[in-house]
């Protein structure tokens, strides 16, 4: 029987994104000076008001205020009306020193030593539904925004948008698992005030469907053009007005949305937030270990939809256990579990492995902390950081390491396929 899946997205714009892009450009800039920085970053943002919280080890020295402030204005908070912006708003810091008690099960005389920075379980996901390996709700509604913020900073076809947006999308898939239709699509958006609600709410309406939606169309490939019809049900901002938004109508906090960051509600969440951690902390760099041996496993047909589990003992240096779920994908006689053997002689899970092999000893975390983790380009670009006292820096760095598929020739021999 066919059945409804559906994925949601928050724009960079929306208060809990705004949090997580602060606490990645704090983590970007300490590495950026210290490698070996050891930071926890958490975020509040409110009516005029920024808090800094958290756990920092670094040699190095940093305007935080200053960084909070650069972010929130990029994000496009660049106006007093909004009751939150980059030049006028409060910032607060309230960060001091990593606790020695963690730091001695994280730091070891030798580096490949290195303990995990916390307990938990962290879950990778891939599916050969798109180009990405993403769930494709969750992809659309990623794209959904992000087209949403070009035209927003385009200020050319739509000008009435704000930062803070929402999107959700609906789809139908059939018994075999496959893409139909999509049956649904939310899009709530922030607005400049207008004079009348009713002509308000039907001109963003007529904009959306007519402006923004042919524009997400043509960036996709032919196959799923075809998932686009006229009797998707389209609900545009359907609580009315959306003027009040960003972090004036709703507190942010880092590390809210953890599905959104992910795969949407697809495969499974150990429940560890990314945003305002550093590499040694493995809710961050073994969820991206672990989705990419997902999806190095799905594209060298391994399976088509591969879940990983990995799972770490605060300061112990060899994980718990690697599980493997294949949803009876994989096409050749083996099971998850003996899958799940050849994965672990393939891929080394160790902390200081992981962060040699992913390169993630660098700044390259702030363009993670919207539209989601997984799924994104890999590429090399070009970053400038400066401290207070003059020292600027310039680094090329490798972004999303994670969704290389580097691994697919070494998977298919161990595999023999």
């Amino acid at each position: 029987m066919a059945y409804l899946f559906t994925s949601e997205s928050v724009s960079e714009g929306h208060p809990d994104k705004v949090a997580d892009q602060i606490s990645d450009a704090l983590i970007d800039n300490f590495l950026a000076f210290d490698t070996e920085s050891k930071v926890a970053c958490e975020t509040l943002v409110t009516t005029g008001q920024v808090v800094l919280a958290g756990e920092v080890k670094s040699t190095t020295y940093l305007d935080v205020q200053k960084i909070a402030r650069d972010t929130i204005n990029k994000i496009g908070y660049t106006k007093g009306e909004y009751m939150f912006d980059g030049n006028s708003c409060g910032v607060l810091s309230a960060i001091h020193e990593q606790s020695e008690d963690i730091n001695q099960g994280v730091d070891r005389g030798s580096k490949e030593e290195q303990g995990a920075g916390d307990q938990g379980m962290m879950f990778g996901y891939a599916t050969n539904e798109t180009e990405n390996f993403m769930p494709l709700a969750l992809d659309l509604s990623h794209l959904i925004l992000r087209e949403l913020a070009e035209l927003r900073r385009e200020n050319k076809y739509i000008t009435y948008l704000r930062p803070d947006s929402k999107s959700q999308v609906t789809i139908e898939y059939d018994d075999n698992n496959v893409p139909q239709r999509i049956e649904a699509i939310v899009v709530s958006t922030q607005h400049d005030d207008f004079d009348e609600d009713e002509a308000m709410l039907a001109k963003i309406r007529k904009d959306i469907v007519d402006i923004l939606i042919p524009r997400v169309i043509a960036q996709l490939p032919e196959g799923l053009q075809k998932l686009f019809n006229d009797d998707i049900k389209y609900h545009i901002n359907p609580t009315g007005k959306f003027v009040i938004g960003g972090p004036h109508g709703d507190t942010g906090l880092t590390g809210r949305k953890i599905i959104v960051d992910t795969y949407g509600g697809k495969g499974a969440h150990g429940g560890g937030a990314f945003s305002g951690k550093d590499p040694s902390k493995v809710d961050r760099s073994a969820a991206y270990a672990t989705r990419h041996i997902a999806k190095n496993l799905v594209a060298a047909g391994v399976a088509e939809e591969v879940l990983v589990q990995v799972s770490y003992a605060i300061g112990v240096v060899e994980p718990m256990g690697i599980f493997i779920d294949t949803y009876g994908t994989c096409p050749f006689n083996m099971t998850d579990g003996e899958i799940a053997q050849k994965v672990t002689e393939i891929f080394d899970m160790r902390p200081f492995a992981i962060e040699e092999r992913l390169k993630l000893r660098a700044p390259i975390y702030s363009e993670t902390a919207a539209y989601g983790h997984m799924g994104r380009k890999n590429e090399t670009v070009t970053k400038t950081f400066s401290q207070p006292f003059g020292e600027t820096i310039t680094l090329d760095v490798e972004l999303f390491t994670w969704e290389k598929l580097d691994y697919v020739d070494q998977v298919k021999k161990a595999f023999g396929l």
